[in-house]
């Protein structure tokens, strides 16, 4: 029997790689060797390269999952990488070559993320973006408890502006070669569920989860179903 892959996990914006310990602790529960990224969330090319650095260090085939903008970071870690066996978008974007986080954004109706962010510069040029602690809950994890949601939003890891608006360098997005699968809520309000359904149609996926009343953090308020897909794509 041939060794299980491993999987890597990459957050996104607004988030931080604690944002997977429900999924990290039920795949280790099935003895699953699993690696959560620091996404550093500075640009999307350097977050990518960030990327393919860790999975070379791993030096095994993997699995890679990616939650929200870290979909935009996959897709072009994975372009062209051998070691990937499977994708899995988690309320995550899955561009085309030249599309952009925030373009794809207003895509379709329903994304309220541009009124709840607060910009400040910062010394290496441009903008950092977060969202502000008095509406993190409702506009990200509008499902998880109000203490953990707290939690949450201080620890939440800002992005620059140039990491949101960058556009996918790589001219073979990773979905176009590698099979994917796609799990995503219907009341995500960073990225609209029509956005989520048209990624998985484009995309060709395998299989796609669509769960009801889930918010935008899915991989903590709804771990099984995040895992479940997971084992999912590393079965096949």
């Amino acid at each position: 029997m041939s060794e299980n892959p491993v999987v890597v996990l990459v957050h996104g914006a607004f988030a931080e790689s604690a944002s997977w310990n429900g999924v990290v602790e039920r795949l280790r529960a099935r003895s699953i060797e699993t690696v959560a990224v620091a996404n550093p969330l500075r640009s999307l090319e350097g977050d990518a390269q960030y990327v393919r650095d860790v999975i070379a260090g791993i030096g095994k085939p993997v699995v890679l999952v990616a939650h929200s903008y870290g979909g935009m970071v996959i897709t072009q870690a994975a372009a062209e990488n051998d070691a990937v066996t499977a994708l899995v978008y988690v309320c995550a974007f899955a561009p085309d070559h030249g599309e952009n986080a925030f373009q794809l954004s207003l895509q379709f109706p329903g994304s309220t993320l541009g009124d709840a962010l607060n910009a400040y510069p910062v010394s290496t040029g441009g903008n950092e973006l977060a969202i502000r602690k008095d509406v993190f809950r409702q506009q990200f994890c509008a499902d998880v408890p109000a203490d953990q949601a707290a939690l949450m939003a201080a620890t939440q890891r800002p992005a620059t502006e140039a990491a949101l608006t960058g556009a996918l360098p790589t001219s073979t997005p990773a979905w176009k070669t590698i099979p994917s699968w796609f799990v995503f809520s219907d009341q995500d309000l960073n990225i609209p569920v029509a956005l989520h359904r048209f990624f998985a149609e484009r995309a060709g996926a395998k299989d796609t989860r669509e769960i009801a009343g889930a918010s935008h953090a899915l991989s903590v308020s709804q771990p099984e179903a995040v895992t479940t897909t997971i084992l999912d794509a590393m079965g096949a």
